[in-house]
């Protein structure tokens, strides 16, 4: 067995025991491999481990590893800032788009997606911790975002998504997410009929599934250490 294919049982061993935890079914949460900075082979390492989901932040990396792996039928999700002159690329290519935090975005990302594709399956990104340095909209904002991103045509919106502050304190964790949480039900509430909590890291995320996550980005407990270099 390789290190990802150890490393990713590891993981998966993990959410199965927090999901149990919290009285869910592992079936509810989906493990999203985040491949960023790592290499294409990398990619195919887990995908023959059972992978099927993989997350990029940067738009031209990840253009080079689906043309390297075009053989492989993978769900490609993008997590990262979004600049304007990238969102074609983008609509183009990815099948979710995690990280919406502005209107202009996502009209771009919908204006943008071909026609022969499905709707593009988007997340809006929250700064839930309200860090200066961080993407995402204010909590108090998100309504309001949401209900016109809905209506956009070629997206289709399906939850919240956060990168919260750091933290080993378990119980942080838990305030941050559950924050996180509470505005996805309060959107529900208001009509719409979201189902996608995008929260919970390699660090943190059994307390993101205590608090509801679907959808977990794990990258370097599965890959190992990131090294970071000229990426755009």
């Amino acid at each position: 067995m390789t290190t990802i294919a150890s490393n990713m049982q590891a993981v998966r061993a993990a959410m199965h025991a927090a999901t149990l935890a919290a009285g869910r079914r592992a079936e509810e949460v989906e493990l999203l491999a985040v491949s960023k900075t790592f290499p294409y082979e990398a990619i195919r390492e887990a995908w023959q481990a059972g992978q099927r989901r993989f997350a990029e932040s940067y738009v031209q990396e990840s253009l080079h590893k689906m043309e390297a792996l075009h053989d492989l039928p993978i769900e490609w999700h993008y997590i990262g800032p979004i600049q304007s002159n990238k969102t074609r690329p983008i609509a183009e290519h990815f099948a979710w788009v995690h990280s919406i935090d502005r209107l202009k975005i996502a009209e771009r990302l919908s204006a943008q997606r071909p026609a022969n594709l499905p709707p593009l399956q988007v997340c809006i990104e929250v700064n839930i911790s309200g860090e200066a340095s961080k993407s995402g909209v204010a909590p108090d904002e998100v309504a309001a975002l949401a209900q016109t991103v809905a209506a956009l045509p070629n997206l289709k919106l399906r939850g919240l998504m956060t990168v919260p502050a750091p933290t080993e304190d378990a119980s942080e964790q838990h305030a941050a997410f559950a924050r996180l949480r509470k505005l996805f039900e309060q959107l529900n509430r208001q009509g719409l009929r979201l189902d996608t909590l995008s929260m919970g890291m390699s660090h943190d995320f059994p307390s993101a599934i205590a608090e509801g996550a679907t959808i977990v980005r794990v990258g370097t407990a599965i890959f190992g250490a990131r090294h970071y270099g000229d990426k755009t």
